[in-house]
């Protein structure tokens, strides 16, 4: 089937590229305001309607909404704040392993379930090293939420969903929250991580919307 045949809105996935693309220039001059929250959140967004213009299923729907969750994370992290952010993001990756376990991978060889198996405490641990100079609080905020992604991240890498899409989607999400915190907690200069965190944020969604969203919608159309 030609990619046309199945994606009733291109131009939106299109659309979601600029956005989230052009973004990055807010990044690197450190653009500030409700304009630029807007823009911010504008890539995800519109991936989030596109990916809702496709939906056919249930299972379609909730990639929409795991999409539509970052999108406002997007926005309140800087609209708000970061435990505002952090509660969106968390909803998205609830639906998400949600999802994931619902379109579980038959079989898997030793290697892809080994490292399903050790993401995890791999993720928790790196956490853990990047924070432990940090307030208490904000350790344990960080590695709890580390855990929440690290499962989305596994149980996305265990999917039947096409793994070099949003398998590696999902662990470019989970790279760019750990790039955070290294930037954070001096482990990195910020002046590197802003190189890391948005390119492998944006791009982990995009992975993964696109990876999910032709698999339901070429199996719907059949």
């Amino acid at each position: 089937m030609s990619e046309q045949g199945w994606d009733r809105a291109r131009w939106l996935w299109l659309a979601g590229l600029v956005g989230g693309i052009s973004y990055f220039a807010a990044v690197y001059m450190r653009l500030d305001g409700p304009a630029i929250w807007a823009w911010k959140a504008s890539g995800v967004g519109l991936l989030a309607v596109w990916t809702a213009m496709n939906a056919r299923n249930t299972d379609g729907r909730l990639i929409a909404a795991v999409l539509a969750f970052g999108a406002l994370g997007d926005w309140l992290l800087d609209a708000v704040g970061m435990l505002a952010g952090a509660a969106a993001f968390a909803t998205g990756h609830l639906i998400a392993i949600i999802l994931y376990l619902r379109n579980r991978r038959a079989s898997l060889t030793a290697p892809q379930r080994a490292l399903a198996w050790l993401l995890v405490p791999l993720a928790l641990l790196i956490a853990w090293g990047l924070t432990r100079g940090a307030e208490a609080a904000l350790m344990g905020a960080a590695i709890a939420y580390t855990g929440g992604v690290a499962i989305m991240a596994a149980t996305a890498w265990t999917s039947r969903f096409p793994r070099y899409r949003t398998g590696i989607g999902a662990m470019a999400f989970l790279a760019s929250d750990l790039f955070i915190f290294a930037g954070e907690g001096g482990t990195l200069s910020k002046d590197v991580t802003l190189w890391l965190v948005w390119p492998l944020y944006f791009g982990g969604q995009a992975l993964i919307a696109w990876g999910a969203v032709s698999t339901l919608a070429k199996e719907a159309r059949g």
